[in-house]
């Protein structure tokens, strides 16, 4: 029996880096995102993506008192992109709903990525969480 590796299309096993809880971390966040993205030919998800992991960036930095976050980019599936931030806070987001003025000086995280995220959710786990968002690339793989 001859056994072969197959290329996994995903890639693995992801980016993941960590940063100081800072907001001047989202730049370094970008850049980790737009290498996952351009490594794995999914170019297309790149604004979508920088976006995300900057509005991720920006709550953990807004709503955590901790002093290191770890920014995760994975492809659980072919056309699926997570990009997460765990930081070691257990306090769970929550969508608030805002008046215009009040989403103008802020709290448009969440909002904003329920809007450009195809589902989004938070792992918890017993030191901290991480809030993730799935982005789907709807071109051609392979």
């Amino acid at each position: 029996m001859i056994v072969s590796a197959q290329p996994r299309p995903t890639g693995h096993p992801g980016y993941s880096e960590t940063f100081p809880c800072l907001e001047e971390s989202a730049e370094v966040a970008r850049k980790l995102v737009r290498t996952a993205l351009a490594a794995w030919g999914l170019h297309e998800l790149t604004d979508t993506g920088t976006l995300l992991v900057s509005e991720l960036v920006a709550n953990a930095v807004k709503h955590t008192n901790s002093r290191l976050i770890r920014v995760v980019i994975s492809r659980p599936s072919e056309r699926n992109v997570r990009i997460g931030v765990v930081d070691k806070s257990r306090t769970m987001p929550e969508i608030t709903k805002s008046d215009g003025e009040e989403l103008l000086l802020g709290g448009r995280g969440l909002v904003l990525m329920d809007a450009v995220a195809e589902r989004w959710g938070t792992d918890v786990y017993r030191w901290g969480k991480q809030v993730w968002g799935e982005l789907r690339y709807e071109g051609r793989t392979g």
